[in-house]
């Protein structure tokens, strides 16, 4: 999920799955694939740079597991946040 901001200030999630197209006219707006719309206060530049951002870090957890070197961030509730998280099969060599 990416945080965007609304122009009275209100910060939420969304998720840049369903991010069909993001126009700046002048007031940027955000277009899911559902046909909703959101106006944010962040530029184009900027909720394109937080849509790459975010989907390299799904790689880069992707490829940390791979190699069974992820770590898990502890949670601020105290619980295990290990315990959802399964790991990938070592794969074999060819």
């Amino acid at each position: 999920m990416i945080r965007v901001t609304r122009l009275n200030g209100e910060r939420f999630a969304l998720n840049p799955d369903l991010v069909e197209r993001v126009e700046g006219h002048p007031d940027t707006v955000v277009f899911l694939v559902d046909g909703t719309r959101y106006i944010v206060s962040e530029s184009v530049e900027d909720v394109l740079v937080e849509i790459r951002e975010y989907r390299a870090s799904i790689l880069a957890t992707a490829y940390e597991m791979d190699r069974g070197t992820y770590r898990s961030p502890s949670r601020a509730d105290g619980a295990d946040a290990s315990a959802s998280v399964v790991p990938f099969p070592a794969r074999e060599e060819r």
